[in-house]
């Protein structure tokens, strides 16, 4: 099996689309009701880019999961918090793949200088709260009833991971160019692998 994590690029975005698209149509994990495009997924890709990660893991040439960061609002206020996300194509879970992207995206978040990572899972998902835990988020809170799917009112939970100690005087996060700037972002993908 050869492993391979790096940062998406637009050629990735009809595996992203193709992974995604059973959790909006099918699925809970997604609120999305239609699976977006793959212009779409170009966009959202493109929107946070020089910002934000957003990963794709490869097994064998591959993408079979993508993890990523992006704000959490829009408010300068709360520019020193992420939202993450990550999916695994079916039939690849229990691989490892989702460990080694996720703990690579929150590696390179907290590299940036961001402060804290949080994650919404609608509820119930083992899986997914399961990941979050081993990763080091805890339980926040739920939203009970807060969206409408397939017919029935679902909770959505909301975990928390600090990535970094709050200050008085923070520093702004770095965008992708900087800290590639800093370091070998590649060589530090490269120490993540899966492991089952």
């Amino acid at each position: 099996m050869t492993w391979r994590l790096r940062f998406a690029e637009p050629r990735d975005a009809a595996a992203i689309a193709s992974i995604y698209a059973p959790h909006c149509e099918g699925g809970l994990a997604s609120f999305e009701m239609v699976a977006p495009t793959v212009t779409e997924i170009q966009s959202r890709v493109a929107k946070h880019a020089a910002t934000h990660p957003w990963l794709v893991a490869e097994i064998d040439g591959a993408v079979v999961g993508y993890a990523y960061a992006g704000p959490h609002r829009e408010r300068a206020g709360y520019r020193w918090t992420v939202e993450t996300s990550i999916y695994v194509a079916s039939g690849q879970h229990g691989l490892g793949v989702g460990t080694a992207a996720y703990g690579a995206l929150l590696d390179l978040v907290r590299r940036q200088g961001f402060r804290l990572a949080l994650a919404g899972i609608t509820l119930p998902n083992r899986r997914s709260v399961g990941l979050h835990q081993r990763m080091g988020f805890r339980p926040a809170g739920v939203l009970p009833g807060v969206g409408f799917k397939h017919g029935a009112w679902h909770d959505v939970g909301w975990w928390t991971l600090e990535l970094a100690p709050g200050s008085s005087a923070p520093v702004e996060p770095l965008d992708i160019g900087s800290l590639r700037k800093r370091m070998n972002v590649d060589a530090v993908l490269a120490t993540f692998t899966p492991s089952k």
